[in-house]
């Protein structure tokens, strides 16, 4: 008989990273009735921000002697061993068991699945699929609302009740998709924004993609079988993980530096790292704006990147040829008088000063104008991964910083306090196109410009 932990943890914040659990609350249930139940605070050896305080009613008073994270791991680990873990929103709950079982050198991993995504399939049309909200809509009380033990019971009820719409609802036929890949996984799979990971039976991770629906899209991975690439992949499967983003921008540049990252087998085309190649501007003595090709710098800041010499030259030509820009003036070709563009009609003379170096230049501002950020220093602000939550993505100096991710409620409106959620990560022209089509599409909530 199938065995699942339905599971509600209390934080002292939204991120897994740097936070911690100051409650958690476990049924276990055997598709029919509760089996075993375990409450408790726990200890996050950590302040409590006065504002979770108020959402949740715990205090630092009420945590002080409670049990830390790791007098009840094994607790933990026994209740869900064969278990899998059900939570209402199971990303945020299971990532956070995940890591404080990581900080403890135990890597976690169980099956999950998420009520909220068998609410949308089982429950659809309701404007909100929220703990709260879809229990008021099927008359399920919630005592102790935003308490682990209210809120894990809750959840109980709400599980119970999906069960009797659908009594086969965990029945799902795997047959064609991979027999390695059970039905809690992708039933835990959110319809959310993020990046996912596939691993072999060695736990090495062989594809890393990215989707605004991760369960749609790694559904539809495990059944493709149009290209022998595809096929391969799909049988090499073994294991799935997924991190939410929130923002689609997010993901993006996730899915970008992860690849670069770890190189994944079935990655091929994108595992292109770090670039040392600069494209730069400057005026020469005549007033004419020059493009030329050098390493990068700390004191220099490039129109874009490249990864080697030979791609930038490949870039400049067509540039050249496009705007019709001079040659000479741009490095490509060297010679004490005019270029031999110019003999052709290419070049409208600017290297023997036959056109004016404002018409010269308005060009050269035309051609480099969709490869370079429009401002300097620059934050994107865009949705998170919860409601209050929202994630930044920042440029300095015309170079991609990191992003990270902020509480509304905390934001005082500053650059400082928007640069201190940022996590650093790699400058790479991948990254910068991502950032360059997002603006141009306007695909974020706010700009911020300092």
């Amino acid at each position: 008989m199938a065995k699942y932990s339905i599971i509600d943890v209390e934080t002292t914040g939204t991120s897994v990273k740097g936070e911690r659990i100051t409650e958690i609350a476990i049924f276990n249930h055997d598709g029919q009735k509760i089996t075993d139940e375990f409450v408790t605070l726990v200890n996050p050896e950590k302040k409590i921000p006065y504002r979770i305080s108020q959402i949740t009613g715990i205090t630092d008073r009420m945590v002080e002697n409670a049990p830390r994270f790791c007098e009840i791991a094994r607790k933990v680990l026994e209740l869900t061993e064969d278990s899998v873990f059900v939570a209402h929103n199971v990303g945020f709950d299971y990532g956070f068991v995940k890591e404080e079982f990581k900080n403890l050198g135990y890597r976690f991993e169980r099956d999950k699945l998420c009520t909220v995504r068998l609410s949308r399939k089982l429950l659809p049309h309701h404007p909100s699929y929220s703990l709260g909200n879809i229990c008021r809509d099927l008359g399920i009380q919630i005592f102790d609302r935003h308490r682990a033990g209210g809120d894990a019971l809750a959840t109980v009820k709400l599980f119970e009740y999906l069960l009797s719409i659908d009594p086969n609802l965990l029945k799902i036929n795997l047959k064609g998709i991979n027999s390695s890949i059970s039905a809690a996984t992708l039933h835990a799979l959110p319809e959310e924004a993020g990046v996912y990971y596939f691993y072999d039976s060695s736990q090495q991770i062989i594809y890393i993609g990215k989707s605004k629906n991760i369960h749609n899209r790694v559904v539809s991975h495990l059944n493709n079988e149009t290209t022998r690439k595809a096929l391969e992949m799909k049988h090499a499967i073994a294991d799935i993980s997924y991190e939410i983003t929130g923002s689609d921008l997010i993901a993006q540049l996730l899915e970008s530096e992860e690849i670069k990252k770890h190189k994944p087998l079935y990655n091929r085309q994108q595992r292109r790292t770090g670039f040392r190649i600069g494209l730069f501007t400057y005026f020469d003595e005549k007033g004419y704006m020059r493009l030329k090709i050098d390493k990068l710098s700390d004191g220099l800041l490039p129109v874009t990147t490249y990864n080697s010499v030979m791609s930038a030259k490949r870039a400049l030509f067509a540039l050249c040829d496009e705007y019709h820009l001079c040659q000479k003036l741009c490095g490509l070709y060297k010679t004490k008088g005019a270029c031999f563009q110019h003999g052709i009609g290419q070049c409208m003379g600017a290297c023997i000063g036959l056109e004016s170096t404002a018409d010269y230049n308005a060009r050269v501002e035309a051609a480099i104008t969709p490869v370079k950020f429009e401002h300097e220093n620059f934050f994107i602000i865009d949705r998170g991964r919860c409601p209050d939550e929202y994630s930044v993505v920042e440029v300095r100096h015309g170079a991609y910083l990191g992003f990270g991710y902020f509480d509304g409620n905390d934001f005082d409106g500053t650059a400082d306090f928007l640069h201190s959620c940022i996590h650093r990560f790699s400058d790479t022209r991948d990254a910068r196109h991502i950032i360059l089509s997002c603006l141009k599409h306007h695909e974020f909530e706010r700009l911020l410009v300092y």
